[in-house]
């Protein structure tokens, strides 16, 4: 009988979530850790980028004009451990402009959003996020 730290599902949803709990601790060398190294990353509405160097400016980009917790974080993924899929709800605080967005100041938000992942080698080899961003700038505009 396998032990369930040994299924290749449970390995999957543990990678996730020690992504997400990077996350929640501004960890960005941490949450780089769980990506492979040709990561590609689907922007939500935007394009995608490929590989963890990219990613990294990513997160430099996301950490100069947000603050964000996520809440509820549900994660589930197929038996083979290969296909993840999150949900979970934004606490954020937009502090400083990003470009092509509403101007900051300070606006606090909360946001449902999901992810989906491929797991490969152990790492994660895509991260698609999705939120509403009408909502979003609705919230930061009000």
């Amino acid at each position: 009988m396998n032990n369930n730290a040994d299924c290749p599902r449970q390995q999957a949803v543990a990678l996730v979530r020690a992504y997400y709990e990077a996350f929640n601790r501004g960890d960005w060398a941490g949450m780089l850790a769980c990506l492979s190294d040709d990561v590609a990353h689907d922007l939500n509405q935007g394009v995608r980028e490929t590989g963890r160097d990219v990613f990294s400016v990513f997160l430099q980009r996301m950490e100069a004009s947000y603050r964000e917790q996520l809440h509820d974080v549900v994660v589930m993924a197929s038996d083979d451990g290969q296909r993840v899929a999150a949900e979970y709800v934004v606490h954020g605080q937009y502090h400083s402009t990003d470009e092509g967005l509403p101007p900051a100041q300070g606006q606090r938000y909360v946001l449902p959003g999901g992810a989906f992942f491929d797991v490969r080698g152990g790492k994660l080899s895509r991260v698609s996020n999705y939120y509403n961003l009408q909502d979003w700038i609705a919230q930061v505009s009000g």
